[in-house]
């Protein structure tokens, strides 16, 4: 009789794109939530770049770490064009969602809370799909800009789920562990990722 090991659910992947994609398609779907297909996209991109944590935390050679919401939210207000305002809008949506669904327990112990973070990432949002129709290049996202603003709290429980079935499917931090991969090349964390499945494959086999 054949044992199925974790060998047998191996899928090779340059990145965390598939996994990701895979994962939020699967809990969309299993919860039942409607989630319109260049939102998903956009979420799934968005989980992908920020893995990485330059990507994710702001660094301005003193300071490294996330600028608070607030903050950031001043920044898009004292903003010199639209331009700016928008990608500063996209920057607090894009926070304030990614920590709501991945970081949503440590929360807890902050002075803001996880409601703070979705009514600010789900206000950015919507002020972002406002401002986008705009301009011309942004009318073509100001419909996704609406749909992640509408549906904030969905994606928030759907990341949450995502999050949830990592943890109960492995001991280990698999968003740390890709990322140690990534920067370093560590076999211990090559080894990690194998074991659950998921084959980190060098950019040097696609050039």
């Amino acid at each position: 009789m054949h044992e199925t090991g974790s060998h047998d659910r191996v899928v090779p992947v340059p990145n965390l794109l598939d996994y990701f994609r895979s994962s939020v398609e699967g809990v969309i779907a299993d919860q039942g939530v409607n989630v319109k297909p260049d939102a998903t996209y956009y979420v799934v991109n968005l989980l992908t770049l920020y893995s990485r944590s330059e990507e994710l935390y702001d660094d301005d050679g003193e300071t490294f770490g996330l600028k608070p919401l607030a903050l950031m939210l001043a920044d898009a207000s004292d903003a010199p064009n639209a331009e700016q305002r928008n990608s500063m809008l996209q920057r607090i949506g894009d926070v304030a969602l990614f920590i709501s669904g991945f970081f949503a327990d440590s929360l807890a112990t902050h002075a803001v809370d996880l409601d703070y973070y979705i009514h600010m990432g789900g206000s950015a949002y919507g002020s972002l799909s406002t401002e986008a129709r705009g301009t011309f290049r942004g009318r073509a996202f100001a419909d996704t800009y609406g749909e992640l603003a509408a549906k904030f709290q969905v994606l928030v429980d759907v990341l949450n789920e995502v999050r949830d079935r990592e943890r109960q499917e492995s001991d280990i931090d698999l968003m740390r562990t890709y990322s140690v991969w990534r920067k370093t090349g560590s076999k211990r964390a090559e080894n990690l990722l194998r074991q659950q499945g998921v084959v980190p494959i060098s950019r040097r086999a696609y050039v």
